[in-house]
């Protein structure tokens, strides 16, 4: 552990259930106060980005963590204050680095929160997540998030990789998660949905009146929009860096200009649903990034999850669970003539 005199705050790596790691700093104690260190850039780092050289002089912390002080305007070079992780330094240059926590550095905190929990065991929990609530500390959602909740809510949470997060779903979309209690199950909850051993059901709400079958695959590859970084699109993996991407889709009902439809994931891209729906000309309802349009009242994407079955990873029995929409969603469907049965009984 650092040492105290020289710093109040330590920074920790979590790994991933996947075993990646991930650069994540703990706060040491509440009220951590930030230290001045002044430094001169040594011969060997001459002409090296300031992020690399930041790194070899304080070697105690994590280069994710340097950037970030760069960025908050706590390093300064020759009395000037730098921003870019690339500028180039020059030895013998003078450093001013302000230790300090960041956002980042205070995100992984317990935060108490009211969580809707539909079951839990000593090994897993479920929760139906409300919309408007980001999974995973990111930047923007730096406190406030579901792995901030689970962190106060137990605090075996806090020796897990992500607080036991095994999979997301987006801010704004609202459902069932299961998370894992215990690291066993959830290396076991990981590769079950890598082996699509875990059926999650979704409802969307979509424009466009459905034509042609009452079901549809969509096997459409997903990966980063090269027009536009900050969404994601379906993609030529010949030319593009994308992964597979499989949905199955049920109409429900179907209006003059929306229709209601069952989304039955088999994989679990970033935005899958919102993609595959937007190319097959169904962009989400109020899903503005995706091509869709505000309607029904609705002021967030008309994507829901309602349904989870699974095998438990423990005891092998097999348990499924649903949701219905939220208020929202539900009048948002009656306001644009649409009836609802979105939970498919069948397993």
């Amino acid at each position: 552990m650092t040492d105290k005199k020289q710093t109040t705050f330590i920074i920790s790596s979590v790994s991933s259930a996947t075993g990646a790691s991930d650069d994540v700093q703990d706060e040491a104690e509440d009220g951590a106060q930030s230290e001045l260190r002044q430094v001169a850039v040594p011969p060997q780092s001459h002409g090296e980005r300031l992020d690399r050289t930041l790194a070899e002089i304080v070697p105690e912390f994590s280069r994710s963590y340097l950037q970030q002080l760069i960025v908050a305007s706590a390093v300064q070079l020759n009395g000037v204050m730098q921003v870019k992780s690339s500028a180039r330094v020059k030895a013998g240059d003078a450093l001013t680095i302000e230790l300090k926590p960041t956002p980042q550095s205070q995100a992984f905190k317990p935060e108490p929160m009211n969580l809707d929990v539909v079951f839990e065991d000593e090994f897993l929990l479920v929760i139906n997540k409300p919309a408007g609530v980001v999974v995973h500390p990111a930047p923007g959602n730096w406190s406030g998030t579901l792995l901030n909740g689970l962190l106060a809510r137990d605090v075996r949470a806090s020796f897990l990789p992500r607080a036991g997060i095994v999979h997301r779903l987006d801010k704004d979309t609202s459902g069932l998660m299961v998370v894992a209690r215990q690291r066993q199950t959830m290396d076991l909850l990981v590769e079950m949905i890598a082996a699509r051993s875990v059926s999650r059901q979704y409802i969307a709400l979509a424009h466009g009146a459905w034509r042609g079958s009452k079901t549809r695959h969509a096997d459409f590859p997903v990966g980063r929009d090269p027009r536009n970084r900050l969404r994601m699109a379906v993609v030529d993996l010949e030319k593009t860096s994308g992964k597979v991407a499989a949905t199955d889709l049920t109409l429900l009902e179907s209006a003059i200009q929306h229709c209601l439809v069952q989304c039955r994931l088999h994989t679990g891209r970033t935005h899958q649903i919102r993609v595959h729906m937007s190319a097959l000309g169904h962009p989400l309802v109020s899903d503005v990034l995706y091509g869709g349009l505000m309607a029904g009242g609705l002021k967030r994407q008309a994507l829901h999850a309602c349904r989870l079955a699974f095998p438990h990873p423990v005891t092998g029995v097999a348990m499924s669970f649903n949701a219905s929409p939220p208020e929202d969603f539900l009048l948002a469907i009656a306001n644009l003539g649409l009836g609802y049965n979105c939970i498919d009984k069948r397993q």
